[in-house]
């Protein structure tokens, strides 16, 4: 089974998923070295909310399908494969961002946006109509701060994001573009594992667990995993629970003791052996790392 790849931005393999907060580019940038299709892939701690404006393109995200003409808006959430096979003419903008920062800053501001943030999405705009309109002002006022590299650039990007993200909740709640299903009942059936996931990774449940809630065997749990995510069950669980060490290990000031303890070790030195192995380093190098490279972002 090929292994699914994770990218930082669309075609650059991840080296460390905190490195930089959010970025900003035009589609074409992306899209034509690759003649115009990004075949399936996914952003372990990256949000992505792409604007077409000309063109259109064929999306697919954890195997639902969208048909999108410009203009429209697509909201990728982390750690969700995707795919896009676009028209040559097409054109918008990419904002790619860490998706935990938004979540925490989003939390505090309006928290109906964190729910937002986890459903990929398909958004069809009026090109004439007040949405659009709003849009591409928000998107250059973002690309203005990716380029400044002055003091509070960070910030300054996340909370015009935040409210790029507000606009996106308004319209989210006047139109939506339903999906053609790739293959539904799996895909439903991973999006209810996943979302067992995101509640109960903490619990360290068994993958017989999961299946035997799902109403599935492990073996049919394996498959379905495999064959939609190209990741096997253990993976995606053992993905959660890293993607929310990180987290943690960058924006609280938990000791490691208390954040291995948060998320169900009860061992220090069996979190930090389970972290190593799946991220290269120890928790302690992780945060440092982190930290430094984020205190470089804000200068």
């Amino acid at each position: 089974m090929k292994t699914i790849p994770s990218y930082v931005l669309c075609g650059d393999q991840t080296q460390n998923n905190w490195s930089s907060s959010f970025d900003f580019e035009w589609i074409p940038q992306r899209s034509a070295p690759y003649n115009w299709d990004s075949q399936p892939h996914l952003h372990e701690a990256f949000l992505q909310i792409l604007y077409v404006t000309a063109g259109s393109t064929e999306v697919v995200m954890d195997d639902a399908k969208w048909h999108a003409r410009s203009p429209c808006l697509l909201v990728i959430p982390a750690r969700t494969v995707h795919s896009l096979y676009s028209t040559s003419d097409i054109n918008g903008t990419v904002i790619t961002a860490a998706q935990g920062f938004l979540e925490s800053l989003a939390g505090v501001a309006m928290p109906e946006l964190v729910a937002m943030m986890h459903k990929p999405d398909v958004l069809l705009l009026d090109a004439s109509g007040p949405h659009a309109e709003t849009l591409m002002p928000l998107m250059l006022a973002i690309e203005r701060e990716w380029r400044t590299h002055a003091a509070g650039q960070m910030a300054a990007g996340m909370a015009l994001i935040i409210a790029l993200l507000v606009q996106i909740f308004r319209i989210a709640n006047t139109q939506r573009l339903p999906a053609v299903p790739g293959n539904s009942r799996k895909a439903t059936q991973v999006q209810k594992f996943r979302a067992l996931v995101d509640m109960h990774f903490k619990d360290h449940l068994g993958i017989d667990d999961y299946a035997a809630t799902l109403g599935i065997t492990a073996g049919q749990l394996s498959r379905i995993s495999r064959e939609v995510l190209g990741m096997s069950p253990l993976d995606v669980i053992n993905a959660r629970v890293i993607h929310e060490a990180q987290r943690d290990l960058v924006y609280t000031s938990s000791t490691v003791k208390q954040l291995a303890a948060s998320l169900g070790f009860d061992d220090e030195g069996y979190f930090g052996r389970f972290f190593r192995k799946h991220t290269g380093c120890s928790p302690k190098e992780f945060r440092m790392n982190a930290l430094a490279q984020l205190g470089q972002l804000k200068k």
